[in-house]
């Protein structure tokens, strides 16, 4: 029998890209989606259509069935909604969840910051719950590179301490890290967490800057660029994450015989309990970014420079030895590759 599979976020970006992944595998896959506007929702119906999920059929708390992919259903429906998960789970029988589904973004947590408990506590909690009394092979859940907050100690490593997170996002990433440990601990359920480092990609968010900055440049605006362009981040190509979550779905964690609690290891655990780092190990300077999209776009960008926001941090780079050991994969699309392809995609998307 084919292996059942819930991923939730699957009208988001990287759920979206995770279907059209496992579709072609010997899986199951129930998605979950809210579809909420926190940012333009005819984005995330495109990418529900893209699956086989059409916008009309979809009714809240009622199934789907995609007309492309037979392997694949969709439930819209609310993390928050306590009966409503409890009732996903008892009937899907899954044997892997994924758990993508959050509220994102650093800088909006700074004006909606009840929203950021909703889903991501709240929300997780019922996920946990779900798996709970409705035993899972193997959980993995989305993390984040915002949770090393105010650590400078480079590459960020998932052995290092992550104990100053500073917004409110990266905080409620950091609980779901301690809650996952605490239902790895008491109920044994094999839990992974990723901490992702700022994907992009074709279908990607438009909070995100690179769409930002190629719709503002298309359109002849001026880009905003923080911190007077002094950042660094350490941008992951959607298909490098996909790779890495494939991997990772039939390897559930193991209890680390060498763990001790004189000198614990935040990365592992006595429990079958792990966090692993997804980045392209490799920092890209933000002007060199914005002179990449210049390139593909094959136009100059207006630059309005602003100092560093509240929540930000200046550098983000992964250190990804872990995910090497564990599934031998590395993240490696260079950026040029990469924006090219979602500059091919924006402009079908969008001005075709």
């Amino acid at each position: 029998m084919p292996s059942k599979i819930l991923i939730t976020g699957t009208a988001g970006f990287i759920g979206f890209h995770l279907v059209h992944k496992l579709v072609q595998q010997d899986y199951e896959i129930t998605g979950l989606d809210n579809i909420n506007d926190y940012y333009d929702v005819n984005l995330k119906y495109g990418r529900l259509t893209e699956s086989g999920i059409q916008k009309d059929r979809i009714r809240d708390g009622g199934y789907v069935t995609s007309d492309t992919f037979e392997n694949y259903r969709f439930i819209m429906m609310d993390l928050e909604n306590k009966n409503g998960m409890r009732s996903v789970f008892e009937e899907g029988k899954f044997d892997y969840v994924v758990h993508l589904a959050a509220q994102a973004g650093v800088r909006y947590s700074l004006v909606n910051p009840h929203a950021y408990i909703n889903s991501n506590i709240t929300g997780f909690l019922n996920i946990l719950e779900g798996c709970r009394h409705n035993p899972v092979k193997h959980l993995i859940y989305a993390s984040s590179s915002s949770v090393y907050g105010a650590n400078t100690k480079m590459p960020f490593s998932t052995s290092h301490n992550v104990d100053h997170p500073v917004s409110l996002y990266a905080a409620t990433k950091k609980a779901n890290e301690l809650m996952a440990h605490t239902y790895s601990s008491l109920y044994g359920i094999p839990a992974t967490g990723l901490r992702f480092f700022t994907v992009y990609g074709p279908w990607g968010r438009p909070d995100m800057a690179l769409f930002l900055f190629i719709k503002a440049i298309s359109e002849g605006k001026a880009i905003d660029v923080y911190n007077n362009g002094e950042m660094q981040r350490d941008f992951t190509y959607i298909d490098d994450i996909i790779g890495g979550v494939e991997r990772l779905i039939p390897k559930p964690p193991q209890p680390d015989p060498d763990w001790n609690g004189a000198d614990p290891n935040p990365e592992t655990s006595y429990a079958p309990y792990k966090l692993f780092n997804i980045g392209n190990n490799n920092p890209v300077k933000l002007m060199t970014f914005i002179q990449t999209i210049e390139n593909a776009l094959g136009k100059k960008a207006e630059l309005n420079m602003l100092p560093m926001q509240p929540g930000d941090v200046p550098v983000t780079y992964a250190d990804v030895n872990g995910l090497m050991e564990a599934v031998d994969f590395k993240p490696d699309t260079p950026i040029e590759k990469g924006v090219a392809r979602f500059v091919d995609w924006y402009r079908s998307f969008y001005e075709e």
